[in-house]
């Protein structure tokens, strides 16, 4: 028996980082690395830039463009979304956004679809690997739902 104690801490992202929704999210930045560059790293270090903690976020300005790889992390966590409805279904989504000036952005998975505002755009992340699996999880679970009471609709 191991003389070290895990922290609940851990386990929680462990758990996080197995729900399906992150595993496509993984999948998905995997197929982005076209050199090899991240071949070796874990998947927690591959999304440790979703993770904005309450003291980064503070530290951020209110005002702001969104920087490149803000956009691709929201486009990569979006497209996962969809993909994972994809997955369910075997029905073909994508994910469609909407920037105004100010970084204000309208998001939906389109095909089924859900709406999401995001205000504060620059500020894209997750507290914790859990939240990130939450909040994925909860868009696919919406569109799912949305699928299932409108069937046909959703293959129109």
């Amino acid at each position: 028996m191991s003389g070290t104690a895990i922290s609940p801490a851990v386990n929680e992202d462990e758990a996080a980082l197995a729900t399906p929704f992150v595993r496509c999210l993984v999948r998905l930045i995997r197929a982005q690395d076209s050199y090899g560059s991240w071949e070796g790293e874990a998947d927690a270090e591959l999304l440790a830039d979703f993770i904005v903690t309450r003291k980064q976020r503070r530290a951020m300005p209110v005002i702001g463009n969104p920087e490149p790889d803000v956009l691709w992390r929201l486009d990569m966590f979006y497209t996962a979304v969809g993909l994972a409805i994809e997955e369910r279904f075997g029905l073909m989504t994508s994910p469609m956004t909407k920037m105004n000036p100010m970084g204000a952005s309208d998001h939906c998975v389109s095909r089924p679809g859900g709406w999401s505002l995001c205000p504060d755009i620059h500020r894209f992340g997750f507290e914790t690997f859990r939240k990130l699996a939450e909040a994925g999880t909860k868009l696919v679970d919406d569109a799912t739902a949305a699928i299932e009471a409108y069937p046909g609709g959703a293959r129109a």
